[in-house]
């Protein structure tokens, strides 16, 4: 039997989240995802009079071109796809994987090697079209989760269908506040970080990129962190489970990185390049819908009462100037239940226990 949410999910992509226009051309790049979401996003295509093309992949197949990559290999891949992005108005992208930990064996040297040919395709897509990515509901995310397959799907659709639109003017207004904003402070259980984000653009990110959606983000100034933050929802990355990571800041760069049995790992990712151990985004969680991590960051950065300090790859449109292969947002939880924490802004007090003290910031609260 068809699910309705399908439809209606696809309806919000293809309406609100890319606002998809007649005449348009947006590629729907999907992977191991169920036909039904193809199909609707296809069909939601044409009703705009706009162009569908398709692009399907599989996890493992793509692990399996991660192995052994060559330069030669992932120069012709790039050129191709960057040539198939440049043609493109629009992007979604819908991922869904019985194994979220597919790529964990591919050696790091290929990992690298094929990130550094495909980031301008990337770069591309993040600057030149109207995008957004998503997961699909799967048993295995579930599983990480701690859900039955059923509940999981009903939280899914709850969090990805949430009125976005309604939540703008609380989100335009603490964007306002962090406009105007140079140091800010966070402090709590292992953190006590201080950075600016003086005249750095501020961005507003409210079901328009990443489905579920809900954050405000800008960058700090590179060279200006200082402290140490430990980071207490748990993370994965380039396939690869982390805990309890703890960054050390002098000057912008990240001196000192630890998770427990990983330290290893975290800090050759962090040895990817230069900018990978400066931070290139600083962002505030507001979606009230996510509560808990479950090691999947489009739903993890977006928990009500977190925030996400972000090693690498800064976004242009909140630039600080870093450039790196690696963009990973790990993620610290401040409401009571988490340990707690406080946000000041210029020395005033903004954000206690993962809640805003501001009337105009009330609807952004868990």
């Amino acid at each position: 039997m068809h699910d309705p949410r399908i439809d209606e999910l696809a309806k919000s992509l293809i309406g609100y989240s890319v606002a998809l226009k007649k005449g348009e051309k947006i590629l729907i790049d999907l992977q191991d995802v169920p036909d039904s979401i193809g199909l609707a996003l296809i069909r939601a295509t044409r009703k705009k009079g706009a162009i569908p093309v398709l692009r399907v992949n599989h996890s493992r197949l793509t692990r399996e071109m991660f192995k052994g990559a060559s330069d030669e290999q992932y120069k012709l891949i790039a050129k191709n796809l960057l040539s198939e992005m440049k043609g493109m108005d629009a992007y979604i992208a819908i991922r869904g994987s019985d194994n979220i930990a597919e790529n964990s064996d591919v050696p790091a040297k290929d990992m690298s090697l094929a990130m550094k040919h495909l980031r301008p395709v990337l770069d591309w897509r993040v600057k030149k079209t109207k995008w957004c990515v998503l997961r699909w509901p799967t048993p295995s995310m579930a599983q990480q989760a701690g859900m039955s397959t059923e509940a999981f799907e009903d939280f899914y659709f709850k969090v990805c269908l949430v009125d976005y639109k309604s939540l703008v003017p609380a989100a335009n207004a603490l964007k306002r506040m962090m406009d105007k904003t140079d140091l800010v402070e966070i402090k709590g259980p292992g953190t006590d970080l201080r950075f600016s984000i003086k005249d750095i653009p501020t961005l507003v990110s409210a079901g328009n990129y990443n489905i579920p959606d809900g954050e405000v983000f800008t960058s700090p100034v590179i060279d200006s962190v200082e402290g140490v933050i430990t980071y207490n929802a748990p993370s994965i990355y380039q396939g690869i489970p982390f805990d309890s990571v703890k960054l050390t800041f002098e000057k912008g760069k990240i001196v000192k990185a630890e998770s427990p049995g990983k330290t290893r790992e975290l800090n050759r990712i962090l040895d990817a390049d230069k900018g990978a151990r400066y931070i290139g985004e600083f962002a505030i969680g507001y979606n009230k819908e996510i509560r808990h991590p479950m090691r999947d960051i489009l739903f993890d950065e977006k928990i009500g009462g977190s925030f996400h300090f972000t090693p690498g790859q800064a976004y242009e449109d909140a630039d600080n100037g870093n450039r790196s292969q690696v963009h990973w947002d790990l993620v610290n939880i401040q409401r009571k239940d988490y340990g707690g924490g406080e946000m000041y802004f210029d020395g005033k007090l903004v954000r206690k226990d993962g809640k805003f003290l501001a009337k105009s910031l009330a609807k952004l609260n868990p």
